[in-house]
């Protein structure tokens, strides 16, 4: 939505209601054209029976003003305000966000207070959408809000794996530091038996070495035997490990490894599910056509995105992800540029990953980045070169979708990029 239209929603006779989001009740404020409150402001509850208040007082402020148009407009903050957002679209009302970082820098401008409350926050809101400073509410549906939900769960297994994986390490360290110069896969097979059944040296020391051999070749159905077993022992008679509290290491270190199963088995059974969803978009065939673009990446990408065909421009995802260039001059000083990062910090966190995976897999990608790297003109440093290749992969991305066409490595640099590439080499 740009700023015409935007403008266009909400000139002329148009009631604008702000909501100030809370857990359990919530403010609003119906403002006349006039920028005025139509009906005295009041609150509802976060439930069924405060949403069709809502609705009545809304009815209340039509009926008293003879307007037929109306905008809702909250700020996205937390989740709760999703569950209001959904139920106002399904109702068939216009509904908006703002930024809240601009509703605290407007709140000032109502009184010239620094005072805060829901009341005024409320009112802040409407005024912020009547001045045409809003975004479009993107709340995905369908089986984008599948992938947005199943993304959202894999990065929080991957935060737990990680955080079990750490403390599994801390505990080695401790207690049989030369532990992953013998297993350089701790969660192998073989290392996993050792991990829940002879942990540390005593207990290893503990089996005869063809005891030891023997486990390890049932745990890794042969791939690993009796040479392993020795490194395990040898290690294990010359560590330097902590030899006190091992009981309670020991129980502490089979927690762990339960986590980490879990964690793994969690992630494994949700990235089966983001497959599925992804094959249900019908864009799974041209995105995974780019090198180095994989089902987790891709599902992610219209996990943060959402529908691609609401989109007009490959710059409203760009901005979407903050990754617009702002300046910052003033007077004879000129500034330099830098992406605003006022966006999703989700999805540009995804593409900055996705962009070190295609400089190194993908050869139209890795070429284009080390031109940026070393042109003549403007030569960019490391960091700026991968946020120029996420921006082309957007627009690789956003082509690829909108034409129902899978990649071609011939149409990626263009002709007049291809030139310049081949005039520097």
């Amino acid at each position: 939505m740009n700023v015409v239209e935007k403008k266009q929603l909400v000139y002329g006779d148009v009631l604008v209601v702000g909501i100030d989001i809370a857990k359990k009740v919530q403010w609003a404020r119906i403002y006349s054209p006039m920028g005025v409150d139509a009906i005295k402001p009041f609150k509802f509850h976060n439930n069924r029976e405060g949403f069709l208040r809502l609705e009545s007082k809304i009815n209340e402020a039509l009926n008293i003003t003879g307007i037929q148009r109306i905008v809702i407009g909250m700020e996205p903050t937390g989740h709760y305000w999703k569950p209001l957002a959904y139920y106002l679209m399904e109702r068939g009302y216009t509904v908006v966000t703002v930024n809240p970082y601009h509703v605290k820098k407007s709140k000032e401008l109502e009184d010239n207070s620094q005072t805060k409350s829901d009341l005024k926050d409320a009112g802040t809101i409407a005024g912020l959408i009547q001045a045409g400073r809003f975004l479009h509410c993107l709340l995905p549906t369908g089986v984008y809000a599948e992938l947005r939900n199943l993304s959202t769960a894999r990065i929080q297994a991957r935060k737990l794996l990680n955080s079990a994986l750490n403390q599994l390490q801390a505990i080695l360290d401790e207690f049989f530091p030369e532990y992953t110069g013998v297993f350089k896969k701790v969660l192998g097979m073989a290392s996993t038996w050792v991990l829940r059944n002879c942990p540390f040296p005593q207990y290893v020391l503990s089996l005869t070495e063809e005891e030891l051999a023997n486990k390890l070749k049932e745990a890794s159905s042969n791939r690993v035997g009796l040479k392993r077993a020795k490194e395990l022992q040898n290690a294990a008679r010359e560590s330097i490990g902590v030899k006190e509290g091992l009981v309670g290491a020991y129980l502490k270190l089979l927690t762990i490894m339960d986590r980490v199963e879990l964690a793994a088995a969690e992630i494994a059974q949700i990235e089966t599910a983001l497959e599925k969803a992804l094959e249900e978009t019908g864009l799974a065939e041209y995105l995974l056509s780019i090198p180095g673009i994989g089902v987790i990446t891709a599902s992610w990408f219209l996990a943060e995105v959402g529908d691609l065909s609401k989109f007009d421009d490959w710059r409203q995802i760009r901005k979407l992800a903050g990754l617009n260039l702002v300046e910052n001059s003033s007077g004879m000083r000129i500034g330099s540029k830098k992406v605003s990062k006022r966006g999703r910090s989700g999805l540009r966190n995804l593409l900055y990953l996705a962009s070190l995976v295609l400089v190194a897999r993908n050869p139209e990608f890795k070429a284009l980045y080390n031109h940026f790297k070393t042109r003549a003109d403007n030569p960019l440093k490391k960091k700026q070169a991968l946020i120029a290749i996420s921006m082309k992969l957007i627009r690789v991305i956003f082509a690829l979708a909108k034409n129902k066409t899978v990649y071609d490595p011939n149409k990626v640099l263009g002709d007049f990029r291809e030139a310049q590439l081949q005039q520097a080499a």
